[in-house]
């Protein structure tokens, strides 16, 4: 075996310090290689070894190698990842090289820096953008919340026509079209699929689609999709499943989970918390129940305290506000403000005041900032009333010194639109 295949044997192991005591013992038998450095600036995690690596390869005169410089700039963090990229010649920054740079100013959340670059790049002939450039600018723009740049960005790749969006582009704009409510983009973007093949050869892409369109309200778009995909993953079945129960439609969702247990597909820690949720809505309790108890018994799933949370929703929804605070009371883990206030919720509805107040107690020493949790029993106080209640709860809130959040709505309507960014 030689002396680069140990390394990578190393690596494999997931033992980067042992790659680099073999590294430096077999320097000491032969002259290593670049190949050598490869794999091992692809693990190096500690800015002090990479810092040493470096100074390695400077000594050893491998930074001249086109590979070894792009391999070297990925690891570091952006202000050094600069330095190295601003003293490589010009010939060596190549699209890859800008890519990895781009993808390193969204790191540091420098968009301003990664959409620089992004412009830059056309400049030269050896950097000429790539489908994957775009995608690393409109998946950047999503992991740093800026998902209208995101959208302009893809307007952009499509108006340009440089490059046709991938399934990597699609996988990116999807989520953002979804979260957007931009109905619009996300179905341009499922005709693109489908024209191109990629909705038919690509699992990953149908169930963007369909997510898509469950996060816009869409579900018969959604439901049209999964009926027509010649090959299934559970992520299919769990998209579908909790798109219905995102929407409201609890007996579909119900139904579809059986019929994913016909086609025997094996339901994971998120089908049954879509499928609990679709009981919530739908009221089906003893459906629920049923579900939630197959969990350990029959797939030997550990529910977590987001199935807790689900089945106290759904117990509460349906009034059983007795059974909801027992659940809580025997959960596993220590209940979570979103558990207190799915049970304070129920109260509200069923006017269950005694539950309503060891809810509220919770709430407040979990979150004492929360001003919904005292106008919430204010107001249960006062449907019921007991005027003196509320007007202490009320008190309560002023001598906490809460402030009580504005009221905001938000409603847009696009199409999908060619703009400059």
């Amino acid at each position: 075996m030689g002396r680069n295949e140990l390394v990578i044997l190393a690596l494999s192991a997931s033992s980067p310090p042992l790659a680099f005591r073999l590294l430096s013992s077999l320097r000491r038998l032969h002259a290593p290689d670049r190949l050598s450095f490869l794999p091992l600036l692809g693990c190096v995690s500690s800015l002090s070894a990479l810092s040493a690596v470096h100074a390695l390869l400077l000594r050893l005169g491998f930074l001249s190698h086109h590979a070894i410089s792009l391999a070297l700039l990925k690891p570091y963090p952006l202000h050094y990842a600069r330095v190295l990229f601003d003293e490589m010649p010009q010939r060596n920054k190549c699209t890859v090289a800008y890519n990895t740079l781009i993808t390193a100013c969204f790191r540091a959340d420098d968009l301003g820096a990664a959409r620089h670059l992004f412009d830059e790049m056309q400049r030269y002939k050896r950097s000429r953008r790539s489908v994957v450039s775009w995608n690393v600018m409109i998946a950047g723009c999503a992991w740093c919340k800026k998902d209208d740049i995101a959208i302009l960005c893809f307007e952009r790749m499509v108006r340009e026509g440089e490059v046709a969006p991938d399934d990597g582009t699609l996988a990116a704009v999807l989520p953002v079209c979804g979260r957007l409510g931009n109905v619009g983009v996300g179905r341009w973007a499922h005709e693109h699929a489908r024209k191109s093949g990629l909705l038919d050869r690509k699992v990953h892409v149908a169930n963007a689609v369909m997510d898509m369109y469950c996060k816009c309200g869409d579900v018969h778009s959604a439901r049209e999709v999964f009926k027509g995909m010649r090959q299934r993953s559970v992520v299919s079945w769990n998209t579908m499943i909790s798109g219905f129960s995102l929407n409201g439609h609890g007996i579909e969702g119900i139904e579809l989970y059986r019929e994913m247990r016909t086609h025997g597909e094996m339901p994971n820690e998120v089908t049954f918390l879509g499928v609990l949720g679709c009981c919530a809505h739908a009221g089906a309790v003893d459906v629920g129940r049923d579900i939630f108890q197959s969990m350990q018994l029959e797939h030997g799933i550990e529910p977590v305290i987001e199935h807790y949370g689900c089945m106290v929703d759904l117990l509460g929804r349906s009034g059983l506000l007795e059974e909801a605070y027992a659940l809580i009371q025997g959960m596993p883990m220590r209940p979570n403000a979103a558990i207190w206030g799915a049970l304070l919720s129920a109260c509200h509805a069923h006017s269950g005041i005694s539950i309503a107040e060891v809810a509220l107690k919770e709430l407040i020493n979990l979150e004492p900032w929360n001003s919904g949790n005292y106008v919430l029993l204010a107001n249960l106080y006062a449907e019921t009333g007991r005027w003196e209640d509320a007007g202490d709860a009320r008190r309560l809130m002023r001598r906490m010194s809460v402030q009580k959040a504005p009221g905001q709505s938000l409603i847009e309507e696009t199409e999908f639109q060619f703009t400059n960014i």
